[in-house]
């Protein structure tokens, strides 16, 4: 599989990104750094919908159903060189089936995720997930 995004700025202004017929606006600058999404954010944002892809294409092939799934993400950054070191996730499944494996549900969201994988090639992953039965 192949993929192409554009992106673009304007000086002193704030970015794009242009993804199929989404665009998603990032920030750039220190007077939006409160209302727009960094590129930090849209990275772990990114690892996020990996998961969330997975858990849904997972919900198919395991043969479990799901009402919702919710995940939380938190990152540590280092300073010298910048980068991401640990990334935690907290993942939550709504769900009342018992059909639904989390411990198979995470290893496989390991081994066949695409940008979990990138990711944990730089910087150590953690997370958990969970049930809540309230379908």
């Amino acid at each position: 599989m192949e993929y192409h995004i554009k992106a673009s700025s304007v000086s002193n202004q704030d970015a794009v990104v242009t993804i199929k017929k989404s665009a998603i606006d990032f920030g750039t600058t220190k007077k939006t750094a409160e209302v727009l999404p960094n590129p930090a954010e849209l990275f772990l944002g990114s690892f996020a919908s990996c998961i969330l892809k997975n858990v849904e294409r997972f919900s198919g092939m395991m043969k479990f159903s799901y009402k919702k799934a919710t995940i939380e993400v938190d990152a540590t950054r280092l300073e010298n060189p910048p980068r991401m070191e640990n990334i935690t996730y907290n993942l939550k499944i709504h769900s009342n089936d018992n059909k639904l494996n989390t411990v198979l549900l995470k290893k496989n969201i390991e081994k066949f995720g695409t940008i979990y994988n990138t990711v944990k090639l730089s910087c150590a992953i953690s997370g958990t997930i969970s049930t809540v039965g309230d379908v």
